[in-house]
């Protein structure tokens, strides 16, 4: 199939690029997507919180005062989670949060993704992102004739202008095609990746 190139200030067409039916053709599979990027979050998590039970927190070896006769209510030891400085009732735990999705999943699921861009004209295809300076005015002249709200840009290799420039834009982020996640696909409303970026993702996808 060909989708048709974009100067992005404009809006003209530069050309036409052909792109592969198996990558961006794809019928929409929900559930596939919705696994992959809930995995991929999940990935992300540090699972690092820890707490104390109260087999864990040191002291309380020795009853508090006797069963009766004091007027308190009966305790056993002071590192009951009741008591403040005691242990946790449910205490977390140091754990993962990893969720086994094979290689081909992955894939597949990354296919759905840029098929439904294309399919709804979220993707735009430019020959090259390229600034001559590194200047953040420049790239949001570049990009004025872009109506949304959050977008990525993705290369084939990531310029430093362009990296540079992007930093100060709300909304805009850029990253080379071997960065490209599902979550920054599904996330941004708009993906503008120029065509040396759309045939190396071919290729990994592949």
């Amino acid at each position: 199939m060909d989708i048709q190139m974009q100067n992005i200030a404009n809006g003209e067409s530069t050309g036409a690029l052909t792109i592969s039916d198996d990558t961006f053709a794809r019928e929409y599979n929900e559930t596939l997507v919705h696994q992959v990027v809930v995995a991929y979050l999940a990935k992300a998590r540090a699972g690092t919180s820890a707490q104390k039970t109260r087999s864990e927190v040191s002291g309380g070896g020795a009853k508090p005062w006797r069963q009766k006769g004091t007027g308190r209510a009966r305790a056993g030891t002071i590192r009951s989670p009741i008591w403040r400085t005691g242990g946790v009732t449910f205490a977390s735990k140091t754990r993962s949060y990893d969720q086994k999705v094979n290689r081909k999943m992955y894939r597949a699921a990354m296919k759905v993704i840029v098929s439904q861009l294309v399919r709804k004209e979220r993707l735009i295809v430019v020959e090259e992102l390229a600034l001559e300076n590194p200047k953040t005015k420049e790239l949001v002249a570049a990009l004025s004739g872009i109506n949304s709200s959050k977008i990525l840009l993705v290369d084939e290799t990531l310029s430093e202008n362009i990296f540079l420039a992007s930093r100060n834009i709300p909304g805009v982020s850029a990253v080379d095609v071997e960065a490209v996640d599902p979550v920054s696909l599904v996330s941004n409303e708009t993906i503008i990746m120029t065509s040396a970026a759309v045939k190396k993702l071919e290729e990994k996808l592949a």
